[in-house]
């Protein structure tokens, strides 16, 4: 199983702790059934933190207008809103919810340009609140992609996650799907489409980070191969 970057550090302390305290319980306690139960709860802990950490490899073929899911999780909105940080017009907001056995991985949705990029320090809303888009610890990552234009995405801190790496620097040239960074134990991401997309998924559905395709953008060369 890959692991991820972020993953490395968090694993080798807890490793080095959980080895510790056993060395000193099983020192200083002689009741067998004890030490072997801490043990066993011990080896399941640092287990699923191991797993929490995890980085599948993932790929998609996408089609140039087609977006796919930044991350692993079950989709919770599907709307038409106003973006007032840096469209400032109305987009379709797709949010998919991360519980914290899902992979928390974040993934570029589409190939481009990163022309903005910004992280607020904010609350700790559960993820699903309705502001917490606006007002929890987030990222703001705009891809400027040759055919369908500027896709924003956002990390979004939940009420138990306490930290967002974000790898976008604006000027860097990425790829579908490429590791963009990733949150810490529970959160969401919405993405933020332009108005002329067919989404391809309803609230309820899971997704996979870089392979289940989101919505489909309609570039200006479909739209005019449409009958009237």
């Amino acid at each position: 199983m890959q692991l991820h970057k972020e993953g490395y550090r968090v694993i080798a302390w807890s490793f080095l702790i959980i080895i510790v305290i056993n060395y000193f319980l099983h020192k200083l306690n002689d009741i067998y059934w004890l030490n072997s139960i801490f043990s066993i709860v011990s080896l399941i802990f640092f287990m699923l933190i191991v797993y929490f950490f995890r980085f599948p490899a993932r790929s998609v073929k996408a089609l140039p207008n087609e977006v796919v899911a930044p991350v692993d999780g079950k989709v919770v909105v599907i709307e038409e809103v106003f973006e007032p940080e840096y469209f400032k017009d109305k987009r379709l907001q797709i949010s998919i919810f991360m519980s914290p056995l899902n992979v928390h991985a974040t993934r570029y949705p589409v190939s481009g340009k990163v022309i903005y990029s910004k992280y607020y320090k904010g609350k700790h809303l559960v993820a699903w609140h309705p502001k917490s888009s606006e007002l929890n610890e987030r990222t703001t990552i705009v891809v400027d992609n040759p055919v369908i234009g500027p896709v924003m995405f956002r990390q979004i801190a939940g009420a138990v996650a306490r930290r967002i790496e974000n790898y976008s620097k604006v000027g860097d040239e990425v790829q579908q799907c490429a590791d963009a960074g990733f949150i810490k134990f529970g959160s969401r991401v919405d993405v933020f489409l332009p108005l002329n997309t067919e989404v391809d998924v309803v609230i309820g559905d899971k997704t996979r980070g870089g392979e289940t395709i989101i919505a489909e953008v309609m570039t200006q060369l479909q739209n005019s191969m449409k009958p009237v």
